[in-house]
């Protein structure tokens, strides 16, 4: 594979070995002069238009691939006999490449687009060889005796729909296998119970067609035990064919014995696109067999050139990289899954779900809390004497958290190519698949260290959310006015919705009134700038609004997060009834005010006779004899609720004084906080903004102060001015004392001085007039 292609015989494929040896040449100058321009692994040569900026690095083997697309292009254009010649013999060449790199002797090889398209031949190829009659009776031969095709119940979802679309079979033709449930993985393929499917299905007249094995399943890279399988296939006549990521693993010098059982399968589907990471590479379908007529027959060969050409792009690619080079990133993508599983076994709370595949290039992991009355070496199996509904609330709040551990760790780590999934049995998890990620997004060893001390960094947030949230639903049930929601798949402390006076709990249509407060809510609780975010509920989770609480990063107070939700809530509540009711009330003042003074008008005019009225004789009748008219207005007094004249205010010049209203209680108890301590925070726990041996007592003697200034206050207010010489008394002197301890604290640090009573300035309400 590494020879110069100068010494190819065919002159075609010498020339064109020399055309691209230069392109190549072209290739590595421009990447030169790019890195040393800009110090950026990317090509100069960018291309234009609004995709500028926007491909990804493919490097230059991606280059080479691209190329190959192109170039097909062109040596299509050849006259038949050259192109014959030229296809053929890189369709050849290439099938010998990677036979020899995966260990597959005397395969033939079909490129396909699909990764699936692949397999659906190689079932066409099995049908046309288990029966022979089927070119002549066609479907009537499948009638009479109905083939099956066994599919693992970890392989690929969609599968067997494709499978049976393409192939025009009804869907009883495929068996599902259960995985093992007692002894090894639960990924696995149970071959006992295999064998007990294909003995009942030969006995109601079916025909065992073809078993699906997975080298690497597509979720968690598990191996089935292929050297079993096949036994089990040669026993009964069966197809096997192997598919998954751990074929790559071929090409190395150290494989695994269920891995190297691959090589003896009749047929394995590669695809060596995602591992090399070459961009629009095709996919491979390896396989044996003697009859070339048959394989024609099952698309799997084809006599146009322009099919065989789909082998170029891999073909240059291959010649490119070399077999050093394939090996290399195939065993650089193995070596980081190997490093972040001995890295996660030493982090606490963490699980990892293929310990046992120590050569699998694919690491799947979770965080887990341990229950209460489980074996901390079960890894948070849940204790026969917790209730069913316990152990399903824990395990979708875990999967909430792990769904939101991997999407903070994509954030985080975007070169490490991590996927969240939902398995089956194990909920949801975080996967690292360097093999297919790897060589295009460019993931090395640092990488891999970034992203296990960011997973380090986000357990503590983790343990506490999962710890507060059912202090939080106590405290939530507890307080008046607050309803607890119970939604598992929120990753927070919890959802909390306010029950307003008006509010239908029956009924699930929306609630203008409930949602404006939740509005009002939500600014509030983000104006007051602590560490918890909040937000309202999703939209497609209920038409009722929720407060959502997310991730709780240190000791939160519950008890005072509770209480601020519950007192703010009321507050707005309250605000915006006597809004409505101020509306209401000025509204029909308004009214009132237009009848009295229509009414003071009519009298003016009965008054003044009708003579006054006429426009000459009025204005005479008003010189000899005026008319003495008081000026008569209506102020609305807003706390009273009442209409009053304006007789006194033009005739004394003075605005009545209204009814002073009564203050407002405030229904929130403030909390005394350390300098620099954010809501919510429990006190002396953690703070770096005070001290354990002066701080806490000067808070303290601050607090002894206010004590005894409000007694002594009270005391002077009800007795009369001490003389002179008259003795101060202990408790005045006391009191000084600590005011003037409370005086050098307040030099010392400003930050902790408190506001005087004399800055704190009230007005009285003035009335409002119409």
């Amino acid at each position: 594979m590494d020879a110069p292609l100068e010494k190819i015989a065919d002159p075609t494929l010498a020339e064109m070995g020399k055309n691209l040896k230069e392109a190549m040449k072209m290739l590595e100058d421009s990447q030169r002069r790019t890195e040393e321009e800009n110090g950026k692994k990317l090509l100069s040569g960018d291309i234009p238009g609004p995709l500028q900026g926007r491909i990804q690095n493919i490097g230059e083997q991606g280059h080479i691939a691209l190329l190959g697309h192109s170039l097909g292009a062109y040596i299509s254009t050849l006259d038949k006999e050259k192109l014959r010649k030229l296809t053929t013999r890189i369709l050849s060449d290439t099938t010998l490449w990677l036979c020899r790199i995966f260990r597959y002797e005397n395969g033939c090889a079909y490129f396909h687009e699909e990764e699936r398209e692949g397999l659906a031949k190689i079932c066409r190829l099995a049908i046309h060889s288990r029966y022979e009659d089927f070119v002549v009776d066609g479907f009537n031969v499948l009638y009479n005796k109905t083939p099956v095709i066994y599919l693992s119940a970890a392989a690929r979802p969609g599968l067997g729909q494709y499978l049976c679309n393409q192939l025009g079979l009804p869907f009883p033709c495929l068996c599902r296998v259960p995985c093992n449930t007692m002894f090894g993985s639960q990924h696995q393929m149970d071959v006992a119970f295999l064998e007990k499917l294909i003995k009942d299905d030969i006995e109601r007249g079916k025909l065992p067609l073809l078993l699906v094995a997975n080298a690497g399943t597509a979720a968690v890279g598990h191996t089935d035990k292929i050297g079993r399988l096949k036994e089990l296939c040669e026993q009964y006549g069966i197809w096997l064919h192997v598919k998954g990521v751990n074929l790559a693993t071929l090409a190395l010098g150290y494989v695994s014995s269920s891995v190297l059982a691959a090589t003896k399968c009749d047929s394995m589907t590669l695809t060596p696109g995602p591992w090399l990471g070459l961009p629009a590479v095709p996919a491979v379908t390896l396989y044996k067999h003697d009859d070339p007529a048959l394989t024609l027959v099952a698309g799997l060969t084809s006599n146009k050139p322009t099919d065989k050409l789909r082998a170029l792009p891999l073909w240059l690619s291959l010649q490119y990289l070399g077999l050093d080079g394939i090996v290399e990133r195939i065993k650089h993508a193995c070596q980081l899954s190997q490093r972040l599983q001995e890295s996660l076994k030493k982090v606490n709370h963490v699980k990892i779900l293929v310990e046992d595949e120590l050569s699998s290039p694919v690491v799947v992991f979770r965080f887990f809390q341990e229950l209460p009355g489980s074996d901390p070496g079960l890894n948070a199996i849940p204790a026969p004497n917790m209730a069913p509904s316990a152990v399903s609330q824990e395990r979708h709040s875990c999967d909430s958290l792990n769904r939101w551990l991997g999407e903070q760790l994509k954030q985080l780590v975007p070169a490490s190519g991590l996927t969240v999934m939902d398995l089956e049995v194990e909920g949801t998890c975080v996967r690292f698949s360097p093999l297919t990620t790897a060589a295009v997004l460019g993931t090395r060893g640092e990488d891999v260290d970034q992203l296990v001390a960011c997973i380090q960094s986000q357990l503590p947030v983790l343990t506490c959310t999962l710890q507060l949230r059912e202090e939080f639903k106590q405290e939530v049930m507890g307080t008046a006015g607050l309803l607890y929601v119970d939604d598992p798949n929120w990753p927070g402390i919890g959802v909390v919705r306010y029950e307003h006076a008006n509010d239908d709990k029956s009924s699930l249509k929306s609630d203008p009134e409930g949602e404006k407060i939740h509005a009002g809510l939500l600014k509030k609780l983000n104006e007051l700038e602590s560490d918890l975010t909040f937000k309202m509920g999703p939209e497609y989770k209920s038409m009722k609004s929720c407060i959502y609480i997310g991730m709780a990063s240190d000791d939160i107070d519950v008890s005072e997060l509770v209480e601020t939700i519950a007192v703010t809530a009321r507050e707005i509540e309250e605000n915006s009834r006597l809004l409505e009711n101020m509306t209401e009330v000025v509204r029909k003042g308004i009214q009132e005010a237009q009848v009295q003074l229509q009414k003071a008008n009519e009298e003016r005019l009965l008054e003044e006779g009708v003579l006054r009225q006429i426009p000459v004789v009025g204005s005479v009748l008003n010189w000899f004899s005026p008319v003495q008219a008081s000026q008569k207005g209506r102020t609305f007094n807003l706390t009273a609720g009442s209409l009053e004249s304006t007789e006194h205010t033009y005739v004394y010049k003075v605005q009545g004084s209204g009814v002073t209203p009564p203050q407002t209680p405030s229904g929130a108890r403030t909390k005394q906080r350390l300098p620099g301590q954010k809501p919510f925070k429990r006190s002396l726990r953690g703070s770096d903004a005070v001290s354990e041996t002066s701080s806490v007592s000067h808070i303290e003697d601050l607090e002894k102060i206010e004590h005894l200034s409000g007694g002594q206050d009270a005391s002077e207010a009800n007795s009369p001015e001490r003389h002179p010489g008259v003795p101060t008394p202990p408790e005045a002197e006391q009191t000084g004392a600590l005011q003037d301890r409370a005086q050098r604290l307040e030099d010392d640090c400003p930050q902790m001085r408190k506001p005087r009573s004399t800055d704190l300035r009230f007005t009285q309400p003035v009335n409002s007039h119409l």
